[in-house]
């Protein structure tokens, strides 16, 4: 970025307390412009990148994941056949439906459960995906209703299950629960809590847009893993680097019904080739990767932790502790604002990009980040983690 254009971002702000008088579209163009001028960084993944970088991405890529002289697909067949077909291998599931969103994905896996049921009911947290991020699309679009089996920052339990004081036909677990901290549960809690919707005639459907890097947490293959669902939804986007469209895996009669609602929901799109062809070099380049991930997360969760503390700081949590998976929160206590003015200083001014974009929280002044650790930073040490901090707090301008 330009000294004219760092200059024009702050004298628009008007500080670190004034980010928000910048428009949201200017405000869009200077964190991705400063997230693509970063030398170092945690994670780079889709954001801050030119079209030009994303399609040169999938050409260079692409050959070692798909013959690039096959057809393009006509709703749904060819690569997309081929993506479904890998997805159901990796999740040892007997069949497997692509779809351009998650969000129909789920809504038409628990809409189709729904029918065999009985139940249009739905145990599910109410931080969970659908209840958060959707615009209550589970009772508007597709008729159903919803019941929380505990409100805690974390996946239900198998007690809080068999006590649910009413009848339900199906049980989501989103795993990770990404409100929550992206957390999970130990194998036995979920295996426990698996059983006891079971005992209760519910059929059990996994969010899985982050399963992918579930594994090493729980110390158990995939297959495994989705071996306790009934069915299970994944995302080509938010691990594996992929453009865009997600997977629902589970029975033949499911995902062949699945396919049905789907073009109901105008999911049957002409063209798909772009976004399977990201998801297929996703599942050949990062999911290999990502137990790398998870570990390294390790790593650079506790440094944040120890640098945070040894700034004075008199209050931070970095949340879970150590993460389970490569995605973690960070919180601090001051507006959000503030932080992102910061955090965009900082990676305008010294090319290091710690953090990406907080908001605030219930707790007045409170504000919490999403960190992420990818390929980028692997080589991030203990001691860059420090360094990058004192920087960030520094143009935060603590004043203990």
């Amino acid at each position: 970025m330009s000294e004219a254009r760092k200059s024009k971002g702050r004298s628009r702000s008007g500080g670190a307390d004034g980010a928000d008088r910048e428009s949201p579209e200017a405000l869009r163009h200077r964190r991705f412009a400063a997230w693509h001028g970063a030398e170092r960084i945690l994670s780079r993944g889709g954001h801050g990148q030119t079209i030009r970088e994303r399609l040169a991405e999938l050409t260079a890529h692409a050959p070692d994941s798909c013959d690039l002289d096959d057809w393009t697909d006509t709703y749904g067949n060819g690569v997309v056949a081929e993506l479904e077909r890998r997805v159901a291998e990796l999740l040892g599931t007997e069949a497997a439906a692509f779809f351009p969103t998650g969000t129909m994905a789920q809504q038409v896996a628990l809409r189709c459960w729904a029918g065999r049921t009985g139940d249009p009911t739905v145990a599910i947290h109410p931080r969970a995906h659908p209840e958060v991020w959707e615009r209550s699309a589970l009772e508007v679009v597709s008729g159903l209703r919803t019941v929380h089996p505990t409100s805690e920052p974390r996946l239900p339990t198998a007690e809080e299950v068999r006590d649910l004081g009413e009848p339900f036909g199906m049980l989501m677990l989103e795993l990770p629960l990404r409100e929550a901290g992206f957390v999970l549960p130990s194998w036995e809690e979920l295996t426990e809590t698996v059983d006891a919707a079971r005992e209760r005639d519910a059929v059990v459907h996994f969010d899985g847009a982050r399963l992918w890097e579930c594994a090493p947490h729980f110390g158990r293959p995939l297959q495994e893993l989705a071996e306790l669902a009934d069915s299970v939804y994944v995302s080509f986007y938010k691990s594996l680097g992929g453009l865009s469209g997600a997977a629902l895996a589970g029975p033949h009669a499911l995902v062949d019904e699945s396919r049905a609602w789907r073009h109901r929901y105008g999911g049957q799109v002409f063209q798909q080739w772009p976004a399977v062809l990201a998801a297929l070099t996703g599942l050949d380049r990062e999911l290999p990767r990502l137990p790398e991930y998870v570990a390294h997360a390790e790593v650079v969760a506790k440094a944040l932790g120890d640098a945070l503390t040894a700034t004075g700081l008199t209050w931070h949590r970095v949340h879970p502790d150590p993460p389970h998976t490569h995605q973690f929160q960070v919180w601090l206590p001051y507006p959000a604002e503030a932080l992102n003015e910061a955090g965009l200083r900082q990676a305008e001014e010294t090319r290091t990009a710690l953090f990406r974009v907080w908001r605030g929280s219930e707790a007045p002044g409170v504000s919490m980040t999403e960190v992420t650790v990818t390929s980028e930073g692997l080589d991030w040490t203990a001691s860059d983690v420090a360094e990058a901090v004192r920087g960030f707090m520094d143009r935060v301008g603590i004043q203990d």
